[in-house]
Order: structure tokens, then C-alpha cells, then sequence
């Protein structure tokens, strides 16, 4: 058992809140009971997340996409009031992680996608550290990378690229991180794996002959949350469960 204010505070310093320029709150959003014993986490506080984290006795939700981002509307109203509704009659505490979750160096949705792919990154550069890059063991045909991705992620990848072409020097940001294509191209990466893609990011991969892999939002930010998890549970002995709410995004 740890108190949540423990908890809390042990995992700001963890996660390095305040190098972060974030477009939401770090850290304990809701605040529910005192003394935390199970952790439940997923991606993204939902009601089916938060329904499934209370009928698994948890006492904590841990995500990595929680509530009051900047650009939404403040009142507690619609799904917002229900979500918090639920919370507090259920005295469940949320946490939530966001950029500190994509770009730590142990925990972080980076470095664990690279891990689930077997790639270690070589470096991080760009806004906050955020864009991975690394280089397979072998050059191999993009055809079958993604083919292996698709198998390791369990999800059907969108690519724009020619799939004969050899590559070998990944570069990679989880998420909505569409916008970084262009660090990418100018790192000489072959390819650029994220998790959407936008209408111009097409143009970018035909005009700079570097590959773009939209391989899934949902998908490619399971893995960070998961792995702060497990630490947090094997650092206070808490109970851990990752819940996964399927998304086709």
C-alpha cells in the first residue's frame, strides 16, 4: 500500500513534469481514497476504462490520455461530468501522463514501441526529445517490415512508399505525430512510423522518398503506460492490471 500524495509525488519526479510544455495537466487529475493497493491503466480515460478499472477493484487509473486539455470546453458537463461523476462516487483516483509519457527514456511510449520492434534508439531529437531514431540489425524490404509490424502490433498499418525499397534507419514518434514528418526527412531517415497520418503527409512521403508508416494512435501508446505501471507496482508492491479498450484509431 502507498498513500496516492506518495505516489504522486514520486512519479512528477519520475516523469520530469516540468521540462514539458503540455497541453493538459501531469499527474493526479481526480483525486479518489487516500490509499492506493491495485493500479488499474490503459490508454485513454474512457467509461468503458473506467467501468472495467472499477470491477477490477482498483484504486488507481493510470493513462496516458486523462481530461481538461487546453483547447476544451471547462464546464463539467455531457461526458466530461459523467466520466468525473463516476470517479468520484467510486473514489477512484486518475492520473494521467502525456508528453512525459511519450518521451521518457525507460518508461516512455517511444522507447518501449522501439522495444516491442526490437529497435534501440540511437538518439531523440526535436520538440521535448519526442522523435525516436534507430536502425534495424539487418536492412530488409519495406514490405516486410511492415509485415512484421503488422504482426507485432496485431493491427493492419497504413504506408505510403514504395514497398520494394530496402530500409534501415527507423525514425519513429508515437501517436498523433504527423506533424514531425519533417524532422524525420531531415534526419535521412528510410522510414517514419507514427501512429496517424493527415492529407499533406502523403505529398511529404512522395516528394522526400521517405517512407511514412501510419501504424495506429491506439496501438503504438500501449506500451508506455503498461511499463510505468509495472514499475510503479514493483517500486510501492501494488497490485498491477494494463486494460485494453480497443480503438481503431
Amino acid at each position: 500500500m502507498v498513500k496516492i500524495n506518495e505516489l504522486n509525488h514520486y512519479t512528477q519526479q519520475l516523469m520530469q513534469v516540468e521540462r514539458f510544455k503540455d497541453y493538459c495537466p501531469n499527474g493526479l487529475q481526480v483525486e479518489g481514497k487516500s490509499e492506493i493497493y491495485k493500479i488499474v491503466t490503459g490508454v485513454t480515460a474512457s467509461m468503458a476504462l473506467l467501468q472495467a478499472a472499477a470491477e477490477a477493484n482498483a484504486d488507481l487509473v493510470l493513462v496516458h490520455h486523462g481530461y481538461f486539455w487546453r483547447s476544451e470546453d471547462a464546464r463539467i458537463i455531457g461526458i466530461k461530468k459523467n466520466r468525473i461523476k463516476f470517479l468520484l462516487q467510486n473514489d477512484l483516483n486518475l492520473m494521467a501522463y502525456h508528453l512525459p509519457l511519450d518521451a521518457h527514456p525507460q518508461f516512455g511510449n517511444n522507447v518501449q514501441l522501439g522495444k516491442i520492434l526490437g529497435i534501440t534508439p540511437v538518439d531523440y531529437v526535436g520538440e521535448s526529445n519526442l522523435i525516436a531514431y534507430g536502425h534495424l540489425t539487418q536492412p530488409m524490404r519495406l514490405i516486410d517490415f511492415v509485415k512484421f509490424l503488422e504482426l507485432t502490433l496485431q493491427r493492419t498499418p497504413l504506408v505510403i512508399g514504395d514497398l520494394q525499397k530496402t530500409v534501415q534507419k527507423i525514425a519513429w514518434c508515437t501517436g498523433a505525430a504527423q506533424g514531425y514528418f519533417d524532422a524525420a526527412i531531415e534526419l535521412g531517415a528510410d522510414v517514419y512510423i507514427s501512429g496517424e497520418i493527415s492529407e499533406q503527409t502523403t505529398h511529404q512521403a512522395v516528394e522526400s522518398g521517405v517512407s511514412y508508416i501510419s501504424a495506429g494512435h491506439h496501438v503504438t501508446e500501449r506500451y508506455g503506460v503498461q511499463a510505468l505501471g509495472e514499475h510503479l507496482a514493483e517500486k510501492f508492491n501494488l497490485s498491477h492490471e494494463f486494460i485494453d479498450i480497443k480503438n481503431p484509431v
